[in-house]
């Protein structure tokens, strides 16, 4: 059974290769090994960002872990992943529309046993080692833009950096609304994250502290369902990455497969093609 349903890899699969810089055979005499297909190391990653596996245990005789830890850093080196979620968000904006006007955001906290650039001190696990997520959400859930850090680190002071790579969207989806409202919990709930906001332009629903306030309020619930979709990747629950890079590299893959998975889904009932599933029920 495959990793993820061929709706859905096969067009991202297509399109991560079409982005890939062409790459010229610098071998003098043009006599080494045969170069694995890229296509085979991106379906081998996918497998370690889904199943939560070693490379080792997606390696085999074809394709070593070696092969795919050295193809994945020149993926990285090369932008090619990040391009590719903003190319699928584009797509899935012209097609079905973000909702960009409504937002919500909060932060996420999964393990980290092998420590590294973006572990802490997880407040919720005795103190182990821990990784934060900061996540943000348009008003379907949609993953715009998701920031690793150490457990250890506050919600609240890392949603400036989140806010900030939300601009940066403008250059991918074209004008962002003036004035978009966002849901925050009441960890939250500073004066610091209150004039940031008014700066900002942006809306702040914020829950109050010390004030029990229902998930549904504000619309909160979706970013909670997204951080759960992105808790379903095996990876991203327990990374055991120890470098920044890949650990944003499989984030991005993930919010790729998440957002095309969602595309899929809402045009379901919207669109007509060739490959279009029987059931929008695809997971």
């Amino acid at each position: 059974m495959p990793a993820v349903p061929s709706c859905i890899l096969d067009p991202i699969r297509d399109q991560f290769l079409a982005l890939l810089p062409a790459r010229e055979d610098s071998h003098p005499w043009g006599c080494h090994n045969p170069r694995i297909s890229d296509a085979v190391v991106f379906d081998r990653l996918v497998q370690v960002l889904v199943f939560g596996c070693g490379y080792e245990r997606a390696a085999d005789s074809s394709c070593s872990a070696t092969t795919l830890r050295r193809r994945r850093d020149e993926w990285i080196a090369a932008g090619v992943m990040e391009t590719l979620r903003l190319t699928v968000l584009a797509a899935y904006d012209q097609m079905i529309g973000l909702e960009l006007d409504q937002l919500s955001a909060d932060g996420c906290i999964t393990k980290a046993p092998s420590g590294g650039e973006c572990a802490g001190k997880s407040p919720v696990d005795r103190a182990k080692l821990g990784l934060k997520r900061s996540q943000l959400t348009d008003g379907h859930g949609i993953p715009l833009v998701t920031d690793p850090a150490p457990a250890n680190t506050r919600d609240h002071t890392l949603l400036p950096a989140t806010l900030d790579r939300f601009a940066e969207l403008a250059a991918a989806l074209g004008p962002l609304p003036q004035n978009p409202s966002l849901s925050l919990d009441a960890g939250y709930d500073y004066s610091m994250v209150h004039q940031d906001l008014t700066a900002r332009g942006i809306t702040g629903q914020i829950a109050e502290r010390g004030t029990k306030t229902p998930i549904q309020t504000g619309g909160r619930w979706v970013v909670e369902r997204t951080n759960s979709w992105m808790n379903n990747f095996g990876k991203l629950p327990r990374c055991t990455e120890r470098r920044r890079a890949p650990v944003e590299f499989f984030i991005a893959l993930a919010s790729t497969i998440i957002t095309v998975r969602c595309l899929i889904r809402r045009a379901w009932t919207l669109y007509r093609w060739d490959t279009r599933p029987r059931s929008p029920r695809i997971r």
